[in-house]
């Protein structure tokens, strides 16, 4: 009887794992900024929450959070704009773990300016007053990161002239081509730029000020219905972001980012995501160059995240009404 009693408590124990799991779909984009994601997803830490997930490639940040909005997805990992803030603020997606961050001693968006405006004398960050700067919308990250460089350099943040593009690649080639005399870029997008010789650097947003570039997001139906899911699936990107620290934010005793098998295999990994179908060195070594901080424990900034809704809010980019306390999700995220 004892016999068939463990061989039964074994037969649903084995079973249970399968007939448990959840199927979860997650909205991102194709950056080393979600490798938290990428790592906890190739090294197994889903599936070890009974996770089954499913991930969907956008085009950009408004697009991830609309899709999650709209039901298309259970979580989104993409960078703070007007358009997550408005959606947050209306009750629809929340953030509840960090994505990267700008943080000085890390290189993070760079700006660069085009060869044309180069040579006739932008050479630094107080020099964009008055210039043309591309960027991928109003409302954007790289709209606001504009405004805090005026700010810092003490310059009218009104003298710019914005060209709002709606993609990297066209912001790219609006640098390239000197039809746009400035512009702020990921760092894998200004380095192609950099090394092409199509642009100069004028310097890293890092140096300038700390920003939350972005969140890991749930949909409101989400958080309502499964909250014990979003428990287990906070686990795994939490390890996910304790393995992207330890592996790609060390630096050696010159400054240097450290490289040795532990970041080597992690840029791979991530590489798999980010430049599907160019695995190789070369692609390891853009990510491992253009890691982003990230918190270990994927902590959000909560008092950045208020300090950037004032700052849509005083634009009109959003709502009077939108309150940060609702974009974030404090139950589930301890802030920094």
């Amino acid at each position: 009887m004892i016999r068939w009693a463990i061989a039964v408590f074994l037969l649903i124990a084995t079973m249970l794992p399968a007939a448990a799991r959840e199927n979860v779909t997650v909205a991102t984009m194709r950056l080393t900024d979600n490798g938290a994601l990428f790592l906890a997803a190739t090294r197994g830490y889903f599936k070890a929450e009974g996770i089954d997930l499913a991930l969907r490639a956008y085009p950009n940040p408004r697009a991830v959070v609309q899709a999650l909005a709209a039901g298309a997805a259970d979580f989104g990992l993409a960078g703070f704009t007007a358009t997550a803030f408005e959606l947050a603020g209306k009750g629809k997606i929340k953030a509840v773990a960090a994505q990267v961050r700008e943080e000085s001693g890390f290189e993070g968006n760079e700006i660069v300016a085009s060869g044309v405006a180069h040579s006739q004398g932008l050479r630094k960050l107080a020099d964009l007053a008055t210039r043309s700067v591309a960027v991928t919308e109003l409302g954007s990250s790289f709209h606001y990161q504009l405004s805090q460089i005026a700010r810092v350099h003490n310059f009218d943040a009104a003298s710019i002239i914005l060209k709002p593009l709606h993609s990297f690649n066209a912001v790219m080639d609006a640098v390239a081509t000197n039809h746009a005399d400035a512009a702020i870029l990921p760092a894998a997008y200004a380095r192609e730029l950099l090394l092409a010789g199509q642009a100069r650097l004028l310097g890293w947003y890092s140096d300038v000020d700390a920003q939350q570039l972005g969140a890991l997001f749930a949909s409101a139906r989400t958080l309502e219905s499964r909250r014990a899911m979003v428990d287990k699936f906070l686990r795994a990107y939490r390890h996910g972001a304790a393995d992207y620290a330890a592996a790609l934010l060390r630096h050696d005793s010159s400054g240097k980012r450290k490289s040795d098998e532990m970041s080597d295999k992690a840029a791979a990994e991530i590489a798999y995501y980010v430049y599907p179908g160019e695995a190789g060195e070369s692609a390891n070594r853009r990510v491992a160059e253009t890691a982003y901080f990230l918190d270990a424990q994927a902590r959000l900034d909560f008092g950045d995240v208020a300090r950037q809704v004032a700052w849509y809010k005083a634009q009109g980019l959003i709502g009077k009404d939108v309150d940060p306390r609702n974009v974030v999700d404090l139950t589930f995220t301890a802030g920094r």
